[in-house]
């Protein structure tokens, strides 16, 4: 295992992503972490900013727990800041917020409030996945990525059907009508924007009754809330955004529809959002070399060539649960339109 203690590469990982962003000597940066934070990602951020003579103070709130729930993993949806209107207002008047929370505020439902400033000043956020540093500094942004990903981002956005297929059985297509779209490269210089590190990926939120088929996880393919590769085929038949059948026998089978059936909630099968990832440094194999703890998987949902498919929250649909699944496939073709983007795992050149 891997220990967390403060070391040089790591800083100079943490001030090259915070170049990145635009940060300039004095700017206010508000360093958000809870209880469960990892304690070594909140003092790099602080010590990174610091050192390119940012103004800094840190947030540190209670973490959340729920005795009558099923445990809540890889949900993007921090619960730490209990919609507390002074902790909205400090985050709101920075300029950038280093979200080190365990979940991060990707779809925490004070986001809005915060991106939208205070009528001076509107904050950038960047939220650290909770990984390990050495994760993190493998995976800076680069020049190549952020290209890659606006360009996919703008095809994307131009297009009105995603399709994806594999020789595994897979075959899933998605209206983009009415779909929020957009991408992540890990870092934003952008007031009233969030991204998070590390980052390589196309996004979409499909609207309600966009999504049908069925979507096979094969072989090797990943169940990140659980962080275990497949080892035994699962089919997920969907019909109308919602997974209304899940096949297949042993552990992983078993695993997942008593998960989904432990929330009770219809909008725990229903899709959240579906992607592609764009990520050349990022690696399949990587989950196989972490202690779970070490592990957030964050790096799973952007390498380059993999399907992300998502159950859960999805606000453009107006679905709102805890229950949440990340779901990177390999070998899937995709296609926007009549263009293939991905061709059996792989990205297809401009």
């Amino acid at each position: 295992m891997l220990q967390e203690r403060i070391e040089p590469a790591w800083i100079e990982a943490f001030e090259a992503m915070l170049r990145r962003c635009a940060l300039q000597p004095g700017e206010v940066v508000a360093i958000l972490g809870e209880t469960q934070s990892r304690p070594v990602l909140v003092e790099l951020a602080h010590l990174a900013a610091a050192r390119l003579g940012a103004r800094c103070f840190r947030l540190t709130l209670p973490s959340v727990f729920s005795g009558d729930a099923p445990v809540q993993r890889s949900t993007g949806a921090s619960p730490a800041i209990q919609q507390l209107q002074p902790v909205i207002a400090a985050l709101a008047g920075s300029q950038l917020v280093i979200d080190c929370t365990a979940e991060g505020l990707m779809h925490a439902p004070e986001l809005p409030a915060i991106l939208k400033g205070n009528g001076h000043t509107q904050p950038r956020v960047v939220y650290v996945s909770d990984e390990h540093p050495e994760a993190l500094m493998r995976l800076l942004p680069d020049d190549a990525t952020e290209a890659r990903v606006k360009a996919h981002v703008k095809r994307l956005r131009g297009a009105r059907r995603l399709r994806v297929t594999s020789a595994a059985g897979t075959d899933l297509t998605v209206d983009l009508t009415g779909a929020v779209l957009g991408g992540n490269w890990g870092s934003t210089t952008r007031p009233g924007t969030l991204t998070h590190w590390p980052g390589g990926m196309v996004l979409g939120f499909p609207a309600a009754g966009a999504v049908n088929g069925s979507l096979v996880l094969a072989e090797g393919d990943v169940n990140l809330t659980f962080k275990r590769y497949i080892e035994r085929p699962i089919t997920l038949r969907i019909e109308s955004d919602t997974v209304t059948r899940i096949e297949g026998s042993g552990v992983d089978a078993e695993l997942l529809r008593g998960h989904y059936a432990a929330w009770g909630e219809p909008e725990a099968y229903a899709v959240s959002h579906v992607g592609y990832g764009l990520n050349e440094r990022a690696r399949w194999d990587s989950m196989a070399l972490y202690d779970k703890r070490d592990f957030n998987g964050t790096e799973l949902r952007a390498f380059a060539g993999n399907f992300l498919y998502s159950t859960g929250a999805n606000e453009v649909a107006g679905r709102h649960t805890r229950g949440h699944f990340d779901f990177p496939l390999r070998g899937c073709t995709v296609m926007l339109d009549d263009t293939v983007v991905i061709d059996a795992g792989k990205v297809v050149p401009e």
